[in-house]
């Protein structure tokens, strides 16, 4: 069976004062394009506010429908959410599919899911859309069924089947909250276990494809970790909905753990980034954010007020940021370099990873303290444990014990104070 090409119109209201309003278009074009669906072309009006009833003008619906025919399209996309009365209007008055941008992101993410929690959040966040509304999604299926002979006999049975699935959908939302906020305690007990064990957590964030994961899996070489460690990377919108912990070991015993968190993209919905806000609190609890700005994109910033409004949305603030200027190489910038809190790299190319490696020791280790401890001879645990988990600068044998010059966590220092030996 052949599978049908889905071939759409993209249709985009153009507010006054909305600078971004191209880059929002050509994103639009990258989401259908993630999905692969076909743009065949867009139309679009200038309004100093959409249209309640029909999101565009009245006079504009008609323009569309006769280029939609015109063009052999099947599908027509809306460049911003619509509310459950628009979507009723447009389908009956286009007699065809009609979806809008927030679809077409839940669609890419219900796609892109892999991890059950990944699927249960974009599951959420599609019922919690859905829910106001089955009205117009219902005449939208009527329609292709092709069945609405009969006129009123059915109302009665149609509005009882209406009240049934909205109370399915209710029971079903209950349902994947309970089972999130079990996840959400299994996280937040191995965050606390993470605390305890007093590693810090570096978090990348930013839009999506600016190279966050690159970022990681450069990084897992650079400190000679496996390739079974590697996240996946592509080059595409929302490559990553997962979280990936990996743990960074450097060569002298201190280690940090990095997480890659989803990428975000302009008017990301509301339903997903509330019910994406349990994964996106990892980067809440970091003790440093490495910002990924992709550098070459002209409206890089832009990019970076969207990821930090959505931050801000999902209560991360107050986190020492170093901002990644990545792609350098094709904004044909200075790289690598530094200045201050930000530095300019090339992921993709391996450089600037020294560089970047070297803040981040600066900023979580910066309560690392040097000192020589003398440990007796019959406390060689705690020789052991030091070998492991600290870093031994040298170690000589005296009468008392092992003499230990080191840098440690402040609370092993705290914890081993008895045998800090003043010379």
């Amino acid at each position: 069976m052949d599978e049908l090409v889905e071939k759409a119109i993209v249709v985009a209201v153009k507010l006054q004062k909305d600078e971004h309003f191209e880059y929002g278009l050509e994103e639009l074009h990258n989401l259908a394009h993630a999905l692969n669906v076909e743009v065949v072309g867009e139309i679009t009006q200038n309004l100093t506010k959409v249209t309640s009833s029909h999101y565009v003008g009245t006079g504009k619906v008609e323009e569309i429908r006769n280029f939609y025919e015109e063009a052999g399209a099947n599908l027509v996309i809306f460049n911003d959410e619509l509310s459950p009365s628009q979507i009723r209007n447009l389908e009956k008055d286009l007699d065809c599919k009609v979806i809008d941008r927030t679809m077409l992101i839940l669609d890419i993410f219900a796609r892109r899911a892999k991890s059950n929690e990944a699927q249960m959040q974009v599951e959420l966040a599609q019922l919690q859309y859905m829910l106001p509304r089955l009205v117009g999604l219902r005449a939208s299926l009527g329609r292709q069924g092709g069945g609405t002979g009969g006129g009123f006999k059915n109302r009665g049975a149609g509005e009882t089947k209406l009240e049934l699935d909205r109370r399915k959908i209710e029971d079903q939302i209950a349902k994947i909250k309970r089972d999130l906020e079990h996840v959400k305690d299994q996280r937040e007990t191995q965050r606390k276990q993470r605390k305890k064990n007093a590693i810090p957590t570096v978090s990348l964030v930013g839009y999506t494809n600016s190279g966050k994961s690159t970022i990681m899996n450069q990084l897992l070489l650079k400190v000679g970790q496996e390739d079974s460690k590697q996240v996946f990377e592509k080059d595409m919108l929302f490559a990553t909905l997962e979280t990936s912990v990996r743990q960074i070991k450097l060569e002298d015993q201190k280690e940090f753990l990095l997480t890659d968190t989803v990428g975000f993209v302009s008017k990301l919905p509301h339903h997903l980034v509330k019910a994406f806000r349990s994964t996106l609190e990892e980067a809440r609890d970091a003790n440093l954010l490495l910002h990924v700005v992709d550098v070459s994109n002209d409206e890089h910033r832009y990019m970076m007020d969207v990821t930090n409004k959505t931050l801000l949305d999902v209560g991360v603030e107050d986190v020492p940021t170093i901002f990644v200027y990545n792609k350098s190489d094709l904004a044909e910038l200075k790289y690598p370099y530094v200045s201050g809190e930000n530095i300019w790299i090339s992921a993709k190319e391996g450089a600037g990873l020294d560089e970047l490696l070297e803040i981040i020791k600066k900023h979580i280790f910066s309560d690392h303290v040097q000192c020589s401890l003398l440990v007796p001879f019959d406390r060689g645990d705690i020789v052991s444990y030091l070998n492991e988990q600290a870093s031994i600068k040298s170690t000589s044998y005296e009468e008392e014990g092992t003499l230990l010059k080191v840098e440690l966590k402040k609370s092993d220092y705290h914890r081993f104070e008895e045998f800090v030996f003043v010379e």
